[in-house]
């Protein structure tokens, strides 16, 4: 029976279907058979970093790769250590072609990348200075043509089924987190002592939560906190834990329970896919791949495209994360927001795409440059280009609420200048300054998220 990539985690051999193999070869930009052939002793990709991406992702993205490259008796399976596999595929000629991912924590992928022992660092957060300096000689790490969000996840806040407590914010969860609430009778639950779980200091999950909770809370986690490499490890232990809580990437949940999470004055949001697809679950984030600018190989480029395809999302949201896909939605809102937006809510629909800029720039980030040809394309087959789109801008208000207000019209209009360079002219923009955050604006994180520009449709 022939199966998609999506059904390959974890599997131990699969055979797929080999439909493009001829026309892939010889119209794209690819190595010959010889070429393949001779570098079929080595891997021909080698990723090295993140858990939440190499455990299941980053294997699926490879063997859809080498499926739509023709390759045949694909194959995902351990190779030796715990947390690593080898995808092989057979091209036409009978070569052996292999790639290996190796999911130690996002640390570790920069570490290779430097010491040249990765062609790719998977990342489940933004490069750090210290890295970026490590790598400086290379190019910049930061740039359009190195960093590639690949997915988006959200890191789901996880108790035992029974537990009924249903939702916190994030000053609750870094004190639970801290031990400074021993027992889920100080907060409305149970009687029963708080057991922590965590992943361990290589993994960028945990950079995620110590920079979104922890630090921005100005506490450390318990010295007596259960440390775990992997995110599905975690969950199980959750989910066998009826004093439990852990926190782990949207596709790790399993049997566990996943709370709603406010941060600062915003309502609680559970982890949905809408709302950690813009990225307004507050404990949202981005899933990365890094790759040297200067020092690309056709294999590492063709991974990265693939990537951003609609083949490759569709791995994605296969693999549980949320891909960024352009979808309208249906979206409530609550009776203190402004006029405005109330009557835009009533009549118009969301997309599943939010516009951020880099920090301390009007510079679109690098999801938000690679957003605008998606959405161009998502207003082009529903036939929105002319009159049909309305942006809105958000900020953060500081000390000066009319700075924030006029800064996000600002930032609506950054977003229709390269709209209009497409072709696309707006029914409207609007800022509406620091109205309904969806993070706290006491940390730079925060008010990182909530300088943003909504995207809606009529």
């Amino acid at each position: 029976m022939t199966r998609h990539p999506s059904d390959l985690a974890g599997a131990s051999r699969h055979s797929l279907p080999s439909l493009f193999l001829g026309l892939l070869l010889v119209c794209l930009p690819w190595p010959t058979q010889a070429a393949m052939a001779a570098s079929s002793q080595a891997p021909v990709l080698r990723i090295q970093g993140s858990n939440t991406v190499g455990a299941k992702l980053a294997p699926m993205l490879i063997a859809g790769l080498f499926e739509q490259k023709g390759l045949k008796n694909i194959n995902i399976a351990p190779a030796g250590r715990e947390n690593e596999q080898r995808v092989s595929g057979r091209q036409a000629n009978g070569q052996i072609v292999w790639a290996e991912v190796a999911a130690h924590g996002s640390s570790t992928g920069f570490q290779g990348l430097a010491e040249g022992s990765a062609d790719l660092a998977a990342s489940s957060r933004p490069i750090k200075s210290a890295e970026l300096a490590l790598l400086r000689a290379h190019g910049d790490l930061e740039s359009v043509q190195a960093e590639q969000v690949i997915a988006i996840d959200g890191l789901a806040i996880v108790v035992h089924p029974d537990n009924p407590v249903n939702a916190l914010d994030t000053r609750t969860l870094a004190r639970l987190f801290a031990g400074e609430i021993a027992n889920w009778a100080m907060i409305g639950g149970p009687d029963r002592p708080v057991s922590v779980h965590a992943r361990d200091d290589n993994s960028g999950t945990y950079d995620t939560f110590k920079e979104l909770v922890l630090a921005a809370q100005s506490v450390k986690l318990t010295a007596g906190a259960r440390r775990y490499e992997s995110n599905d490890r975690l969950a199980e232990a959750v989910a066998a834990d009826p004093g439990g809580i852990g926190f782990v990437g949207l596709a790790s949940v399993g049997k566990a329970k996943a709370l709603a999470i406010a941060d600062g004055q915003s309502r609680p949001m559970p982890p949905s896919l809408a709302l950690i697809a813009t990225e307004d679950y507050p404990l949202s984030r981005r899933l990365f791949l890094y790759a040297l600018p200067s020092n690309q190989t056709p294999w590492t480029r063709a991974l990265i495209d693939f990537a951003h395809s609609e083949a490759g999302q569709a791995i994605v949201a296969r693999s549980g994360y949320v891909p960024q896909t352009i979808e309208a939605i249906e979206q409530s809102v609550d009776a203190q927001s402004p006029e405005a937006y109330r009557t835009l809510a009533a009549e118009a629909r969301r997309l599943t795409v939010n516009f951020r800029f880099a920090e301390g720039s009007a510079r679109l980030d690098n999801k938000a440059q690679r957003d605008i040809p998606r959405l161009v394309d998502y207003l082009t087959r529903h036939d929105k280009r002319r009159g049909q789109v309305v942006l809105v801008g958000f900020g953060d208000a500081k000390s000066d609420p009319s700075r924030a207000a006029l800064l996000s019209k600002l930032r609506a209009m950054t977003v229709r200048r390269e709209l209009t360079k497409q072709g696309i002219y707006l029914k409207a923009i609007n800022g509406l300054g620091d109205d309904i955050p969806v993070a706290s604006n006491l940390g730079d994180s925060g008010r990182q998220k909530n300088r943003r520009v909504e995207v809606w449709v009529y």
